[in-house]
């Protein structure tokens, strides 16, 4: 009886065990349409006009134990440029988590460089920097990071891919010491930077994120500075972006923004905003959620923003004298779900 008694108990205990070493998996996938209307100086640019699908991402998320996780967004609409599948891949990386405080991850990743504008999902992006329109943030690469025990900072070192590398200079590559931190009404996403642009040429950030929240209202502050090697230039390459934003209602959101991207250097090292750059933006938007107690299913916005100054890159998105409109709608769909 004595060991019909232990056999069920052994079994029981490895059931347990298996249970909660049991996979997870949540598919969904997202888009944002809308209809898109830029001028400059007045003049339709037509190009850019008309009703637009600007996103379809697959995101899959998911643990294979409790040590072991996984993610993975995918964008269905975005072109393959070299052959490549992973080019549409925005990351897709596993995570090791060896206790409370360390971790350590490995795939494609989001280069890990400070700012709110920068953190937050293109989806989720309607107003944006120069700085923002022309930086590559997906790279191939691992980090480790520590938590501290009361989970209130978390510091994060990265090597990867250099955002800069291209098909003729591919081993460019970044290190990248990150901090996110959240103490009271204020939080923070901090980076330091050296990226190569070029073979053992590097340009380097100080990337200071900075949010503070309110009650229902949010401020963000980001402040960003680049430099070349052995050159010092403080507020002559930079970028601040500057956003309000008051949830005055349970389904409605009202947000004012501001951005300034500015390069005063005659070095060719910021490949994202170009010498002779100076560029300012101003703009706001509304944000509509229909669905009670599910603001991140369905958004209908509304912003519109305006640009003047010089753009040292022709092909840069930012023009002097643009204004731009848009009017849209985002939506999730929770596609399988399983193992929670």
């Amino acid at each position: 009886m004595k060991s019909t008694l232990m056999a069920l108990c052994m079994a029981c205990g490895l059931a347990t065990g298996y249970a909660q070493e049991k996979p997870t998996v949540d598919i969904a996938a997202e888009t944002r349409v809308g209809y898109n209307r830029e001028s400059i100086d007045g003049d339709a640019v037509h190009s850019n006009n008309g009703i637009k699908g600007n996103y379809l991402n697959l995101k899959i998320n998911g643990s294979i134990n409790s040590s072991f996780s996984y993610s993975w967004r995918h964008r269905l609409n975005k072109k393959i440029s070299d052959g490549s599948f992973f080019d549409a891949t925005d990351w897709i990386y596993l995570n090791y988590k060896a206790n409370k405080h360390w971790s350590i991850a490995a795939g494609k990743q989001v280069v890990l460089i400070g700012g709110y504008e920068y953190d937050r999902a293109p989806i989720d992006i309607f107003i944006s920097s120069e700085y923002w329109n022309n930086i590559p943030c997906y790279q191939f690469g691992g980090s480790m990071t520590y938590s501290t025990a009361q989970g209130n900072d978390q510091l994060t070192a990265q090597f990867c891919e250099s955002p800069f590398r291209n098909p003729e200079l591919n081993d460019l590559y970044a290190y990248n010491l990150y901090w996110v931190g959240k103490h009271g009404v204020w939080s923070t996403l901090y980076s330091l930077n050296m990226m190569e642009y070029a073979p053992d040429r590097f340009i380097s950030y100080i990337a200071l994120g900075n949010q503070w929240t309110l009650g229902n209202t949010r401020l963000q502050l980001d402040f960003m500075n680049r430099a070349a090697d052995h050159q010092t230039y403080f507020l002559r390459d930079c970028s601040v972006m500057a956003e309000i934003a008051c949830q005055c209602h349970p389904n409605w959101e009202l947000y004012a923004k501001t951005t300034y991207d500015v390069n005063r250097t005659k070095v060719a090292a910021d490949l994202c905003v170009l010498p002779g750059t100076e560029l300012t933006s101003v703009g706001g938007g509304i944000h509509f959620y229909p669905l009670k107690g599910q603001k991140n299913n369905v958004r209908v916005h509304a912003c519109a923003a305006y640009a003047w100054g010089t753009n040292g890159n022709p092909s840069g998105t930012m023009k002097d004298k643009q204004l731009t409109i848009n009017v849209g709608l985002t939506w999730k769909m929770h596609l399988l779900s399983f193992g929670k």
